[in-house]
């Protein structure tokens, strides 16, 4: 009768492999730990302004930072209150929603007939169809108007779906950002700045 201990790796496994593996293991491990737990928190602001970011950062005064606690609105014509906005939603896993609002807009610019067919399609294909990569929360009526829409797309078809998503961020996102460490500690940034 052979006996083995449990430290003796199993019959024709290479124990250098196993270690190996059990490092990997180890380390995914940790990446996946990390984005498992949500964080509100950004001690450098400069990953979540767009263009050049440490001049961003100087030129994003208390006054426009405060602004964005107005309204939702004030806060969506910022590009740095969206790109913060969207930093805050990818710590909540939503920033689909977000982006679809911004595509929408965009899509509402496009002034070519044979492009605003293949960008509605895109767009619906991305975030209303039912399984989209980035399914935005709307209910049934709103997805299939939407789809309606896309028989003869124009530049409104999104309108009811865009609507739904704001409203959602507006009562749901937009407090919780207002509310979280990453937006006060942008305010206390710009703040010291000016001391």
């Amino acid at each position: 009768l052979l006996t083995r201990s449990l430290s003796d790796p199993p019959a024709g496994k290479d124990p250098q492999a196993m270690r190996t593996g059990q490092r990997q293991n180890k380390g995914m491990r940790t990446r996946l730990g990390c984005l498992s737990h949500k964080s509100d928190s950004c001690s450098d602001f400069t990953a979540i302004l767009p263009d050049k970011p440490n001049r961003a950062l100087k030129r994003l005064s208390t006054e426009e930072a405060t602004r964005w606690a107005d309204s939702f609105d004030v806060l969506l014509s910022h590009k740095y209150g969206v790109a913060a906005f969207r930093a805050f939603l990818k710590t909540e896993f939503s920033e689909e929603n977000l982006e679809f609002w911004l595509a929408c807009e965009e899509f509402k610019k496009t002034r070519s007939t044979a492009k605003l067919v293949s960008k509605a399609h895109r767009i619906f294909e991305e975030f209303v169809d039912v399984q989209a990569p980035r399914e935005v929360n709307i209910d049934f009526q709103t997805r299939e108007a939407t789809r309606k829409n896309m028989q003869e797309p124009s530049l409104t078809c999104f309108d009811q779906a865009q609507g739904k998503v704001h409203s959602l961020m507006e009562k749901d996102s937009y407090p919780r950002f207002l509310r979280s460490k990453m937006y006060l500690d942008l305010l206390s940034q710009s703040q010291r700045r000016l001391s």
